[in-house]
């Protein structure tokens, strides 16, 4: 996860005005190879979800390692036990288990010979999202949500997205070859035009209702979309999702926060130690990146379309040259992947005299999304 990775490896370099002598740090990797753990226990109708990975020494190139062969479980204060399946890449997953919120639950991890066990949890329910909005601003859009708790029993928050948009190549591909020849593209299941891209949130999103005396949530800004972002070139949804905390949990993703999103000047605070609730039981003095909570999570999704917004300027995120030209008698050069096809050329005389083309990354846009439509498109 790499909010963890941004943290552990924070380096402030201080320097002062007319030094010009270059300092190349020395960095040490004793704290490499930590525990990562991702997720949270759910409750109701739906299955559990943990990301295992360890840290790796800053000079090596990734930022985690999947962690797997780990045997996790969840453990009810009823002496209940609910295994977790191992999925590959470090994940793993539980069937759908309908824990019950008024009891408590651990996650036990055994892992490379170690033990990692958390206390019993407290169930936080999760309200539903009451509405979720937008606003168009000078340079972008920004999006806001609303929530509320009636029972005023929730109060800390914390908020997840995925953002979902359409964008299109530079240029449109009508022909394809295929077998040595050039034909027709099929554009209900070729089509290489238009494409969706997703997005999952990076930013820790928090919200408190603490400080008021009902647990209300009025226009908690969620995502800014600048406004010369490709996401709204033509129509773009965004998914919040919601869950409740613990002051504990919500403690520590201020914490993280912070560290992560709130450095960078040498008048920010210094980092904290960021502490979770996950204990390595022979070695309680290992550091565990990770706070697992017990809870639900609610959702909503809202779809804005171009047509919605004032005047959009698009950025391109792929720099384009002008479609070249390929002589009929060199069609083969579409056998390198590197290059598409764009239409037919013609003589005067309705003959095939040659091709426009493009690079592969100008002319297909599968290269950074997919051409099929998400099920939930609207």
């Amino acid at each position: 996860m790499k909010i963890f990775v941004r943290y552990f490896f924070v380096i402030i370099l201080l320097s002062t005005f007319g030094c010009k002598e270059r300092f190349t740090p020395e960095i040490k990797d004793t704290n490499s190879k930590l525990l990562v753990v991702e997720g949270m226990i759910s409750l109701g109708a739906v299955r559990t979800q943990i990301k295992l990975s360890r840290t790796v020494p800053v000079a090596e190139k990734g930022s985690l390692a999947p962690e797997n062969g780990a045997k996790i479980t969840i453990e009810s204060n009823t002496n209940q036990v609910y295994p977790l399946v191992e999925k590959g890449m470090g994940d793993y997953e539980s069937a759908v288990l309908n824990l019950d919120p008024s009891r408590k639950y651990r996650l036990r991890i055994i892992s490379k010979g170690s033990e990692y066990l958390t206390d019993f949890l407290e169930a936080r329910v999760t309200p539903e999202i009451d509405d979720v909005s937008w606003e168009a601003k000078p340079d972008g859009i920004q999006v806001y949500l609303n929530t509320r708790d009636n029972t005023n029993n929730s109060r800390y928050y914390r908020w997840n997205f995925e953002e979902t948009w359409i964008f299109y190549a530079t240029y449109n591909s009508t022909i394809v070859w295929e077998s040595g020849r050039i034909r027709l593209r099929d554009r209900s299941t070729e089509d290489i035009y238009k494409c969706w891209a997703t997005a999952n949130s990076t930013n820790i999103v928090l919200g408190s209702s603490i400080k008021l005396s009902n647990d209300v949530i009025n226009k908690q800004p969620i995502t800014f979309i600048p406004h010369n972002s490709e996401k709204l070139s033509d129509k773009y949804s965004i998914l919040i999702k919601q869950s409740v905390l613990t002051r504990d949990a919500f403690d520590f993703w201020e914490n993280l926060r912070r560290n992560t999103e709130s450095l960078g000047t040498i008048f920010d605070a210094l980092p904290s130690q960021l502490t979770g609730n996950l204990i390595n039981i022979k070695n309680p003095s290992e550091p565990v990146l990770g706070f697992i909570s017990v809870g639900e999570v609610k959702s909503k999704r809202i779809f804005i379309s171009k047509a919605e917004i004032p005047v959009w300027r698009v950025d391109s995120k792929v720099e384009c040259a002008p479609p070249d030209t390929i002589p009929s008698n060199q069609a083969s050069i579409f056998s390198n992947p590197n290059y598409v096809p764009l239409e037919e050329i013609f003589s005067p005389f309705g003959t095939v005299i040659g091709y426009s083309s493009t690079a592969r990354k100008c002319g297909d846009c599968t290269t950074r999304g997919t051409n099929r439509r998400p099920a939930f498109w609207q």
